[in-house]
């Protein structure tokens, strides 16, 4: 395992129990986000880097008794959290690394990614993988339920140039994995940034 995955466990394995509890009001924020990805009844969906699981319940209300919803996560203790929560119930839960996902090629119509990309070790290789199990026209959503400035302010320091999730940046890091921006909010209240995968 690498450094980068030991940390990432560490550092969520640490909080998974509090997790909620920390953020207890960002379930309209998930639910909104979600209804943007324009999911159908049964469709196929995957949370990747699900952690507790507070995606899956918009998810599987989104694609229906027919879709499929699936949560992956790295870290053991934040899946523990998710079933603990009952979220279990609307998603099959896989513990594994969004970087080599136990999936088919294209067998996917959405990925939705929660304060992802910030911990992926290799974002283009990580993001590549992505696009290789989403159906070509499938679509990504990376989303954070408060804005960049917001969660920097919260951390207690500044947004820099280098931010992944700045436009200028992540617009060609999605175009160089297989992805095309569709649309990019950057808010107090959300991030939200679409994009679909190239044919």
């Amino acid at each position: 395992m690498s450094d980068d995955h030991t940390h990432v466990q560490e550092f969520f394995g640490a909080r998974a129990a509090g997790w909620d509890a920390r953020f207890p009001d960002d379930g309209p924020a998930y639910a909104a986000a979600v209804a943007v990805l324009g999911l159908r009844e049964g469709d196929r969906v995957l949370d990747a880097g699900c952690g507790t699981g507070r995606a899956l319940p918009p998810l599987r209300a989104a694609v229906g008794p027919s879709g499929v919803v699936l949560g992956a996560d790295l870290t053991p203790a934040m899946l523990q959290a998710a079933v603990r929560a009952g979220r279990d119930r609307d998603g099959q839960l896989l513990l594994a690394d969004v970087a080599a996902l136990p999936l088919r090629a294209e067998s996917l119509d959405a990925v939705f990614g929660a304060g992802l990309i910030s911990h992926l070790p290799d974002p283009a290789e990580n993001l590549r993988e992505l696009a290789r199990v989403v159906r070509p026209g499938g679509t990504l959503a990376l989303f954070h339920p408060i804005g960049r400035a917001a969660l920097a302010a919260r951390q207690g320091r500044q947004i820099t140039p280098d931010d992944l999730r700045a436009e200028p940046n992540l617009r060609p890091l999605l175009a160089g994995s297989g992805w095309r921006m569709t649309s990019y909010a950057d808010e107090d209240t959300r991030f939200l940034a679409l994009a679909v995968r190239n044919a």
